[in-house]
C-alpha cells in the first residue's frame, strides 16, 4: 500500500488524526465564537447581533471548506450551541449572559437556523470529478 488507509464499511476511510484534530481544533472555535457572540449581540444591539450570526456562520462554513465534509460544519455547531445554552442557563445569583428581550432570542435561534442551512448545504465539489454526461 502506497500509505492510504483500507476503506471501512461502505466505502468510507477511516478519519486520521489530523481530520480528528481539526475536529476538536473546530469545537473549541466553536465555542469560542459562541461565547464571544453572546457577549457582542448585547453590547452593540444590532449590529452585534448581526456581527454574531456572521461570525457563526462564518465558523460553521469555514468548517466545511476545511474538511470538506458536513461533519466540519456539526463540530463548531456543537461547541456553539454547548457554549451557548451553558451561558442561557445563568447562575444561582441571578447573573446571565443573556437579558431577556429580542436580541438573546434571535441570536439562540438565528445560530441554530445558521448551522442546519450551512450543514445541509450541497458538499464542495471534490477535485477531479468527472462529467456525468455521455462522452464528455
Amino acid at each position: 500500500m502506497s500509505g492510504q488507509r483500507e476503506p471501512g464499511p461502505y466505502g468510507t476511510t477511516p478519519a486520521g488524526p489530523g481530520r480528528i484534530a481539526a475536529y476538536v481544533v473546530l469545537l473549541v472555535l466553536g465555542a469560542v465564537v459562541g461565547i464571544a457572540g453572546a457577549l457582542v449581540q448585547g453590547g452593540w444591539f444590532p449590529g452585534g447581533l448581526l456581527l454574531a450570526l456572521l461570525a457563526t456562520a462564518g465558523v460553521f462554513l469555514g468548517g466545511m471548506w476545511v474538511t470538506g465534509t458536513q461533519l466540519g460544519v456539526g463540530a463548531p455547531a456543537a461547541g456553539w450551541l454547548v457554549a451557548v445554552i451553558l451561558l442561557s442557563i445563568g447562575r444561582p445569583e441571578g447573573d446571565g449572559a443573556f437579558a431577556a428581550g429580542v436580541g438573546p432570542l434571535v441570536y439562540l435561534l438565528g445560530g441554530m437556523v445558521v448551522a442546519v442551512i450551512c450543514a445541509t448545504m450541497s458538499r464542495l465539489p471534490q477535485p477531479g470529478t468527472k462529467s456525468g454526461r455521455l462522452g464528455k
